[in-house]
């Protein structure tokens, strides 16, 4: 009996005979004749090369045959590997262990083999890789802003610090965690604690740090929460602070505290890698019955400072007038000029016409105010 198979060119014939391969056929006709003898059986799949991979249930067996085995490109990847497939210089597939077998023609076929001990994954074309269907399946990533760091765990243990940028790892290689760390300023809004001063007033005090994380690996591996340390050391340092001092000495001596505080607290939170860059006291709050008491004393306070400069005035005013007093009675011609501007003074404005006579001028004068004075009762 004869058949005829025509093979295309981007075909391939697979030829078994009982179950058995037995030739394969590249692109072209055949004519094959069989005796049909009894339990013989021939068959002949085609498959397509332009399917990149090769998949049939014998291809263990298959791969072992030199005619085969030219035609196909195979890969074995183990446990501890990865394969990035290229296509013509594209992203075709990716795969996990297992054994693979792609056709080498009509395209041209590239594989890379990664090695996923190596954990982190750098790529130059790391971007077509991550938008590949994939991806998500064998690889893991973050992107760090330009004023990010980020701390990589590896099995809870610290693997690397990842500066800005777009990092890639392998999945499947332990149990991978990070921490995100912001290198700008930071800003802590310590909330009002009751304290008491050291005259027993009891007052609630508002205070602003700000800061900076210097070493990013002790802020994550010294404390769990490094915000949240430096509230609670900045707490017992204005603590410390505040209770040392009577109630007058803290409202006049705000930066004293502010120092003292900031000291103190740069000091312990150095520690877990962190930098006090200000501290300030933003609000006291007094109870409101010591808040009456307080506005009391102010105000006699400032009644007390009204007083004595008002008493200073009149005492300078008495002094400067003693003085003048002393200087007209030691120069007669300074009095009598002084007698002039009074005189100047007293008919300023006036039309009337004054004639005096010999004598002295201050007598004429006094004279002459009191006729008046007399005229108009």
């Amino acid at each position: 009996m004869f058949g005829q198979v025509r093979i295309l060119n981007h075909q391939r014939g697979l030829w078994f005979r009982d179950g058995n391969f037995y030739r394969l056929l590249t692109p072209g006709k055949y004519r094959l004749w069989s005796r049909l003898l009894p339990g013989e059986r021939t068959k002949i799949e085609i498959v397509d090369t332009l399917t990149t991979r090769f998949e049939h249930p014998l291809l263990d067996i298959l791969v072992k045959e030199p005619a085969l085995r030219d035609e196909l490109t195979v890969v074995d990847i183990n446990d501890g590997q990865r394969a990035f497939v290229w296509k013509d210089d594209r992203l075709e597939a990716i795969y996990g262990p297992g054994r693979y077998a792609l056709w080498n023609e009509p395209f041209d076929i590239r594989v890379e083999v990664h090695e996923i001990e190596q954990f982190r994954f750098s790529h130059p074309r790391s971007d077509a890789i991550v938008a590949h269907k994939d991806a998500s399946r064998w690889l893991a990533g973050l992107d760090v802003e330009p004023y990010e760091q980020v701390v990589l765990f590896r099995d809870r243990e610290p693997e690397t610090i990842l500066g800005p940028g777009r990092h890639l790892y392998f999945k499947n290689v332990g149990r991978v965690t990070w921490k995100t760390i912001d290198r700008r300023e930071q800003i802590a809004d310590v909330a009002g604690q009751e304290i008491m001063t050291r005259d027993k007033v009891t007052l609630r005090v508002n205070m602003i740090v700000s800061y900076v994380v210097t070493d990013v690996m002790k802020a994550v591996s010294q404390v769990k929460d490094h915000a949240q340390a430096l509230y609670r050391e900045a707490q017992l340092a204005l603590r410390a602070a505040v209770s040392t001092r009577t109630l007058d000495a803290l409202l006049t001596e705000k930066e004293a505290v502010t120092n003292d505080v900031a000291e103190t607290l740069s000091k312990r939170v150095a520690e877990f890698g962190l930098a006090v860059h200000n501290v300030g006291l933003r609000d006291v709050i007094l109870p409101g019955e010591m808040k009456t008491i307080l506005n009391q004393v102010i105000e006699a306070e400032k009644q007390a400072q009204a007083n004595l400069i008002r008493r200073r005035e009149e005492t300078a005013a008495a002094r400067s007038q003693a003085n003048t007093a002393k200087l007209l009675a030691e120069n007669p011609m300074l009095a009598r000029m002084k007698e002039l501007e009074a005189l100047s003074d007293i008919i300023n404005g006036s039309k009337a016409t004054f004639i005096f006579g010999s004598g002295e001028l201050t007598e004429q004068v006094r004279s002459l105010v009191s006729s008046g004075t007399k005229d108009e009762s």
